[in-house]
């Protein structure tokens, strides 16, 4: 990771702490947690945490993602050698697609980029090739429901064009 071994064990500690506080309000609201990533690099007692909650959420409607320990390269990399793994001999996007940290969650229709920076920051490359992306100055730690309902506002006023064009330029 390309932070301090200091600001690792805080953030660390803040997801502990998410899954504990949270978990039962997760349940109740028909939450399903998903977390995504090379989760051999975790804490032991964390991975065991990730692994309960997801557990206890996985019957939930609404699928919240969430990325520890990732990379959007090395998912791929990962997804890759997966395949090669299991005998494919020829890839296409839907055979790949199988291999990737989570295959049976939907391609995000929104990510919200928190921290004020306008990148990807190697994120998701693969699923989020025709999401819609929203960015906030607010760090993930303060993000609460105003920040998120002020995403879930400009993302419903979007015409999605999945790579298309406008509309009104389709006939040019």
């Amino acid at each position: 990771w390309k932070r301090s071994p200091e600001e690792v064990s805080g953030l660390m500690k803040l997801l502990s702490t998410f899954i504990s506080g949270k978990r039962a309000q997760l349940v109740r609201e028909g939450v399903r947690f998903r977390a995504v990533g090379r989760r051999k690099d975790l804490p032991d007692a964390l991975q065991k945490q990730i692994a309960e909650l997801e557990e206890a959420t996985k019957e939930g409607s609404f699928t919240l993602l969430v990325a520890l320990s990732y990379g959007g390269r090395a998912e791929i990399v990962d997804a890759a050698n997966a395949a090669l793994s299991a005998g494919e001999k020829e890839l296409t996007e839907e055979t790949f697609a199988r291999y990737l940290y989570a295959p049976d969650v939907p391609d995000p229709d929104l990510v919200i980029r928190t921290s004020g920076e306008c990148r990807t920051s190697n994120f998701l490359l693969w699923e989020s090739a025709y999401s819609e992306y929203w960015f906030t100055p607010v760090l993930w730690p303060d993000f609460g429901k105003e920040e998120f309902e002020r995403a879930l506002a400009d993302f419903a006023s979007r015409e999605r064009r999945m790579g298309g064009r406008i509309a009104h330029d389709a006939g040019r």
